[in-house]
């Protein structure tokens, strides 16, 4: 299976994903993941590797990738399986998945396809291909999952009117504030570190006090203190961040 790459060497010259997206590659060749993770980063994604499913279904869980690259032919639990375990748990249900496989049958792509991936790759493939494929499916996705309105309690965020309302009332929130309460609401009931926040509201690129994060957050705080929904944002002491509809007891 190692000669299962056509053009290894290629790049995509002109990828350049802002902000960076998070790519987890399940493979349990060393050098396929090797190969694939050199491409990927070339094209400025982070990326994540993982042997099996096992350990897989584990990062995926902890790190909630924007993306998952999973090899059909695993030893142990495969990776249809495991596309099937992901899309029957709501947590994972949307994260995109692209299925890499040698098996290039029709009936294979079809049950890949049933099972909810995303898109189907036969191998063998080009990085260039790949990467390709990757940026198609999460343009695809990004656009459904901006459109979509995301309402907590009465606090109302909608993405194509670029507006914030509680009770129906309008919110005035300075963009980068809309831009934390939006990635706070895509984002519920996990804590993150002021450095993540950074790196998702701000961009992996910039290089800022992580002290910011704590004066955008008061001002997100005090432009949503309407019916007590300024607690949802909460300070969990020593880790981060949470947004949460639990309320933190203490």
């Amino acid at each position: 299976m190692l000669s299962l790459l056509n053009g290894s060497s290629e790049m995509n010259d002109e990828v350049n994903v802002m902000p960076k997206h998070t790519i987890l590659l399940v493979d349990d060749e060393v050098a396929i993941r090797d190969m694939l993770s050199v491409a990927l980063e070339a094209a400025d994604f982070n990326v994540l590797k993982a042997e099996n499913a096992q350990q897989a279904h584990a990062m995926i869980i902890d790190h909630q990738p924007d993306l998952a690259l999973l090899d059909w032919m695993m030893p142990g639990t495969t990776g249809l399986e495991l596309l099937r375990r992901l899309k029957r748990d709501e947590l994972t249900a949307k994260i995109p998945v692209i299925m890499l496989t040698a098996k290039a049958e029709e009936d294979s792509k079809i049950s890949g396809l049933d099972a909810g991936a995303d898109d189907y790759l036969p191998k063998p493939f080009s990085p260039r291909e790949l990467i390709s494929r990757v940026k198609a499916v999460l343009r695809r996705v990004g656009r459904e999952d901006l459109q979509e309105p995301i309402t907590v309690g009465e606090l109302l965020l909608d993405p194509l009117g670029h507006r914030v309302s509680i009770s129906g009332q309008p919110i005035n929130l300075g963009p980068t504030e809309y831009r934390l309460l939006q990635f706070f609401l895509t984002h519920q009931e996990r804590v993150y570190s002021r450095g993540q926040i950074l790196d998702y509201v701000w961009g992996g690129n910039v290089y800022l006090d992580e002290r910011t994060v704590d004066v955008h957050i008061r001002r997100l705080r005090k432009a949503i203190s309407v019916a007590g929904h300024e607690n949802y944002v909460q300070t969990v002491r020593g880790a981060g961040y949470r947004f949460s509809v639990q309320l933190q007891n203490g």
